[in-house]
């Protein structure tokens, strides 16, 4: 089954990109020819979603605005959270209503997505599919072109933990349904709560990525991926 709704985050306030994102939404910047965001919607609508939430709040109007000149493939809903921001979790759970009972992919597009991803989407599909549960796209911190990341989880048998000592970082890209969201009482709470506790119970899956993660959380980093003859 391939997942019809997807969302994206785009309502961060950027601050390790400062300054570059004082001006300038964060999903906005460009890495090449195009925009994170951009790269995001790409990555969703060539894999055949076709209906995509966005948060926003961070100068919400230079995204809405880019999202009225573009064309798409996919219906395309704002989420606002100009007077409030929701945090991770509250953003999600809020974002997703519409999508009722199905489920749904969620991106970062902090995370610079290549179309070669489309083929790991597939994979959390056939996880979800089989296990109904939430799952997550992690990479080996090794494979991490930023090698300051510490590790957020571990990963053995599909089953995400968290330890001590953790090698797997989380890519921005996760498949869920609102099920792990209604635990959550909160109006503004992070992914990591629904996360822990899922962790807990043994029910939080996930999946190997085995590609070069470049991902995008300070101006220094924006400016050594920028000079890598790695995109168009």
């Amino acid at each position: 089954m391939t997942v019809k709704c997807a969302m994206i985050l785009a309502a961060g306030l950027g601050t390790r990109m400062r300054p570059l994102t004082l001006e300038t939404p964060k999903p906005l910047i460009k890495v090449g020819r195009k925009n994170l965001l951009e790269r995001s919607l790409n990555l969703l609508e060539n894999h055949g979603v076709e209906q995509i939430i966005i948060n926003v709040h961070h100068l919400a109007d230079q995204i809405e605005k880019f999202l009225l000149d573009i064309k798409s493939k996919a219906k395309i809903t704002i989420s606002n959270e100009k007077d409030l921001l929701l945090d991770t979790g509250g953003g999600v759970k809020e974002g997703t209503k519409i999508f009722g009972k199905n489920p749904f992919f969620v991106i970062n597009p902090d995370t610079l997505w290549f179309t070669s991803y489309s083929s790991e989407m597939q994979s959390l599909e056939k996880i979800y599919n089989e296990s109904k549960k939430p799952c997550m796209l992690l990479v080996n911190k090794r494979l991490s072109f930023d090698t300051s990341f510490k590790g957020d989880f571990n990963l053995k048998n599909k089953i995400v933990s968290k330890d001590n000592e953790n090698n797997f970082i989380f890519t921005g890209l996760q498949l869920l349904d609102r099920n792990p969201l209604d635990t959550i009482t909160k109006k503004v709470f992070s992914m990591n709560e629904v996360w822990d506790k899922l962790i807990s119970e043994n029910k939080l899956y996930g999946y190997e990525s085995r590609q070069k993660f470049y991902h995008l959380n300070t101006e220094n980093i924006y400016n050594k991926i920028s000079n890598l003859d790695i995109i168009d």
